[in-house]
């Protein structure tokens, strides 16, 4: 049992006789009342958000996870395949698993979590950045520049980013997982 003051993003907890990943939280210490803590929860079965607000000091019923490192394979539609780096066992995961499945490239290395107990995967992590290849985009508009200005761009996984005007096709681009936005060009 843990109790509010233990709340931290990415804490898998029992809640509803249902497994949720903490997603955000929020501890708000009012000027008159007690405090509380404003979470959101995604559900790791069903993929479903839901906010709640629990009060100061609530025991809350944590789950015993263990982090492993997989690699992505490749997809079959909703599947997604991946193999541990250390045994090479192959597990496949449904698409609503995974944060930010456009970003997902093939020989990306992820981290699943999964339930201690039943050693049933629970959800998986996309490193904080990746790089990917900008596929297309219009070209930049000279005199366009007055403002933070940006343009849509996809990249070799299919997803569109917004990026500034100076990024052209064929430029290697870091992207934000967690927010799926435009970092920086990517070193060579």
């Amino acid at each position: 049992m843990a109790s509010t003051s233990d709340i931290r993003k990415g804490l898998c907890i029992r809640y509803n006789n249902d497994i949720y990943k903490i997603v955000e939280f929020l501890h708000v210490k009012p000027g008159k009342g007690p405090a509380f803590v404003r979470t959101k929860l995604k559900s790791v079965t069903t993929g479903k958000v839901v906010d709640n607000t629990f009060s100061a000091g609530h025991k809350i019923e944590d789950v015993r996870v263990e982090t492993r490192s997989y690699q992505f394979l490749y997809n079959d539609g909703e599947t997604y395949h991946f193999m541990n780096t250390d045994d090479y066992t192959q597990i496949a995961l449904q698409k609503d698993a995974l944060d930010a499945s456009d970003l997902l490239k093939e020989s990306e290395v992820v981290t699943i979590i999964f339930n201690a107990e039943d050693n049933m995967p629970l959800s998986v992590e996309m490193p904080a950045s990746v790089v990917l290849e900008v596929t297309h985009t219009e070209p930049g508009v000279k005199g366009n520049t007055a403002t933070n200005a940006t343009k849509p761009a996809t990249v070799e996984t299919g997803a569109t980013i917004n990026v500034p005007l100076f990024i052209n096709e064929g430029d290697k681009i870091k992207i934000d997982t967690e927010k799926a936005a435009y970092l920086e060009r990517a070193k060579e």
